[in-house]
């Protein structure tokens, strides 16, 4: 299945992207690591050493420490897909990063992108 050789990219290969964009709108990394520790439940120790050596993003996914219950409130349109409805579970984690970044490009405020407001 094609859609699935995105899921042995690295993180760290897409990481600086995330970081680029968020930068491009005055946005800063610390504010894309508040949301992957959210998300994700890393700290900055395992998102450094996921960083240093090349984990994939299904893996990276997949042994998330405490993937957030409250990512489930992420709603909405990213790549043309609403996220809501992606039944793939590693597709949708992906989706619901590539969502908040861009809720973060956008200039929403960090408590509305971390669904606390």
């Amino acid at each position: 299945m094609a859609g699935h050789r995105i899921y042995k990219v690295s993180f760290a290969s897409i990481y600086p992207h995330y970081v680029a964009k968020a930068e491009r709108k005055g946005r800063t990394k610390e504010d894309v690591d508040q949301i992957i520790f959210w998300l994700t439940g890393y700290d900055r120790d395992g998102l450094e050493g996921i960083l240093k050596d090349g984990t994939d993003l299904e893996t990276f996914f997949t042994n998330a420490p405490a993937p957030n219950p409250s990512r489930t409130l992420i709603k909405g349109i990213i790549c043309g897909v609403r996220v809501e409805e992606i039944e793939e579970p590693t597709m949708r984690e992906i989706r619901y990063l590539d969502k908040l970044i861009d809720e973060l490009a956008r200039g929403r405020t960090m408590d509305k992108i971390l669904r606390k407001a």
